[in-house]
């Protein structure tokens, strides 16, 4: 079968397709035939090795090649033994969250941990679906590690990207007031997700932000890892998530809770949001779909920017 893989890390051209094996599910474990694998920046900065450099994964070398890509859509063909909530046939979407792996799901099928795998939802097609697993569990993650009650006051940076749609109306449905603050030219898409009120890129956020809420929001999701200058627009005592490590991630300055949100799978959180989708409570968008083959040229459009949704490789 097909897959895409890196052997040595570099700018997209370091994608190579491959011909390898079909993977085998193992104890508790579902192979999936992969309808769309949606492509993110996660999969860039894996394949030009900031993580392995980072020591977020071993180093290149350490395997022949890694495999690329975390979220699956596709039809259940293979199920492992202590598995009894799938059969063949099924229509699934999963996350792959491992970095250091053979195959990723930029391949024509790939297995994952029972675990990893939930029902796809009925009312969007697979490369809708293959958008929400990842953005999506990270903006449910996030919103769970800021836990604030409803009626309570949220500014999501990045609010018109994949993370922070989903966060915005993922936020939106919990009762919470939602502060997005993206592009002046993306105001009537965030408000239509479910922000009731908006900064635009460009001026003071935090200045900007407690103009709407006085002595600022409860929270903060940035999504756009602004750091410290998202950081100033929540109170005292408030709640603050970043949505990567690093320098993105500020001091808990006048005793604010900061969190990171390390993305997991989970088959549960999965489903919930599999219903969310299909309920219309939670909007796929995906910016556009590419043949399998042409990840590359995926991966120049991720990285050129100024996409709004997802790009979705279709083997």
């Amino acid at each position: 079968m097909r897959a895409i893989i890196v052997k040595t890390p570099g700018g997209p051209d370091a994608l190579e397709v491959s011909d390898v094996p079909v993977p085998v599910a193992g104890p508790g474990q579902v192979r999936i035939a992969v309808a769309a694998a949606a492509v993110n920046p996660v999969d860039a900065v894996t394949r030009s090795g900031v993580l392995a450099d980072a020591g977020l994964m071993p180093p290149f070398g350490s395997r022949p090649a890694v495999g690329i890509g975390w979220d699956v859509a596709g039809t259940v063909d293979a199920v492992g033994t202590g598995v009894p909530r799938f059969a063949a046939g099924d229509e699934v979407i999963g996350l792959k969250d491992r970095l250091d792996v053979p195959l990723g799901a930029y391949a024509e099928a790939v297995v994952l941990d029972a675990d990893a795998v939930a029902p796809a939802p009925r009312s969007v097609a697979p490369a809708e679906a293959s958008t929400i697993p990842l953005n999506g569990l990270t903006a449910l993650q996030a919103l769970d590690l800021l836990d604030l009650p409803p009626g309570g006051t949220l500014l999501v940076t990045g609010a018109a990207g994949a993370v922070g749609g989903y966060a915005v109306e993922l936020a939106a449905h919990r009762g919470l007031h939602v502060v997005a603050a993206a592009s002046a030219s993306d105001e009537a898409l965030v408000r239509g997700l479910g922000a009731e009120m908006f900064v635009p890129r460009g001026v003071h956020l935090g200045d900007a932000v407690r103009s709407l809420v006085p002595g600022g929001v409860d929270g903060a999701l940035d999504a756009a890892l602004l750091s410290v200058t998202a950081l100033d627009a929540v109170r005292n005592a408030g709640a603050f998530v970043a949505v990567s490590g690093g320098p993105a991630t500020p001091l808990p300055l006048r005793g604010i809770t900061v969190h990171n949100v390390w993305i997991r799978a989970d088959a549960a959180q999965l489903a919930h949001l599999t219903t969310l989708v299909d309920r219309g409570h939670l909007t796929p968008r995906v910016a556009d779909t590419l043949p399998l083959t042409k990840a590359v040229k995926a991966h120049e459009r991720l990285e050129a920017g100024a996409l709004r949704g997802r790009l979705v490789l279709l083997p």
